[in-house]
This record gives structure tokens, sequence and C-alpha cells, in this order.
């Protein structure tokens, strides 16, 4: 059974639609990677996904269960968590306390303290350092680190590599591959650097004015329909292995 099921969804900004019946399953310990270019929905469909925009159409089931109109906390507690764009820690907290923060709130699980740093070691060294003083690419860890912390059977990580640089980009997804080699907490990464998504998606839906212009597998798809897909220069197809 999938772990996660969008089925249909529409959601907008007043008389703007902005996520237009986009449907896909993920399956526990899968990634899926969605790409597109800005205004293309990408960060609404999450947020709709998360609870925190509301859905006009269409359903949203997690692990079978229908989640669409539960509010955004009752939806962590069932195992939804999401690593919002901008990070956005509690800045005069350390960086222990944020993590603490999120397991009070989320579902009982695997994931503890211990488990998140030995999960995300360099966090080790940071523990007691307050969340504000951290660099771009730590920020971007402790809030991976924070949503673990609510043991989700899915993880949301919009655009987890904005405004890094090329070392932390390539640490931090590092980091991902460790928890992907896990096998039981699912991923929908947001990325606008097509070859990591690519190669770090087991699928990836390309999103064009809020629908699925395209979606597959990266190997069978090629980098050459994604780019077109991208700038909506060919019409909506599925492609597998």
């Amino acid at each position: 059974m999938s772990v996660l099921t969008v089925e249909r969804l529409v959601a907008g900004h007043g008389l703007l639609t902005a996520v237009r019946e986009v449907s896909f399953d993920l399956a526990a310990g899968q990634v899926l990677g969605v790409i597109g270019a800005n205004g293309a929905g990408k960060t609404t469909l999450f947020r709709t996904i998360a609870g925190v925009h509301r859905a006009e159409a269409g359903r949203i089931m997690l692990e079978g269960l229908d989640v669409t109109e539960h509010a955004p906390s009752r939806r962590v507690a069932g195992g939804i968590a999401m690593v919002p764009e901008g990070r956005r820690l509690f800045a005069d907290m350390t960086v222990k306390d944020n993590l603490l923060v999120a397991g009070e709130n989320g579902r009982r699980g695997s994931w503890t303290l211990d488990g998140v740093v030995d999960a995300l070691p360099f966090l080790k060294s940071l523990l007691h350092v307050p969340a504000g003083g951290l660099s771009g690419g730590q920020r971007q860890a402790v809030a991976i680190g924070r949503a673990l912390m609510s043991n989700p059977r899915v993880l949301l990580l919009d655009e987890v590599s904005l405004g890094l640089s090329p070392v932390a980009i390539e640490g931090l997804y590092e980091q991902l591959a460790g928890l992907k080699a896990k096998g039981d907490t699912a991923m929908i990464v947001v990325e606008q650097d097509l070859d990591r998504a690519m190669a770090f998606a087991d699928r990836v839906i390309c999103m064009l004015e809020g629908r699925v212009a395209l979606e597959g597998v990266p190997g069978a798809l090629g980098k050459q329909a994604v780019t077109q897909a991208y700038f909506g220069l060919t019409q909506k197809e599925t492609i597998h292995a």
C-alpha cells in the first residue's frame, strides 16, 4: 500500500489556481523529485499536503486514511513533516531545543535525539549553539533533523539546496542519501538542480502552470525531455522504466 496518495488535488490563491488536478502515489522509502520553474505550483503543492494551505478539490491519503481536511498538527501526528523553504528555525533557541520541540509534537517512533544525531553526525557539535548563529547548510541540516524528530512517514523538503554553497549541498545530499538508505521514510524533494534531482530521486514529476507536465523514472525520461517539460515544450507524458 502507498504511504501517500494524492488524487486530483486542486489548490489556489484567490482567483489563481496554483495546483491543478495533481495526482501521484508514494511508497515507503521512495524519493519523489518535484521540479519546475518558479510559479509552477511546487510550494503550494507542498503546503497543501502539509495542511497549511487548503485543498479546493481532490484527496490526500496517508496510509489509506483521508487527511484532506485534517489540521497541520494532526498531519504531523499522523506522519507528515515538512522542511519549508527558508528553514524557519527558532533562532534564539539552541539546536538541541529546536530538535526537542519537534519531538514533543510529533508521533512516537524510532527517531529520537540520539537517532537524529547519529544520522546527521555533525549536529553533535552544534547541539548547544543558538540556531540563529548557524550557516545556511547547518540550518538546513537542523531543519531536516527537526522534521525527523516528529517521526514522519513522509518527509517534504522544499527547495532543499536553495542558497547553499556547492560544498554544503554536497554534504547535505550525503546525509539525505543516508536517510534514503534506511528505507523507512518516504521523501518528496523540490529541487531546482535538474541533474541533482534526477540523480537522487526514484521518480520525478515536472510541474508546469500547476499541472504535472511530465512524470516517470529519471533514467527513462532523460534530461532533454525533462528540460522540454520544464519550459512547456511538450505535452504531459508518463514514462516508466
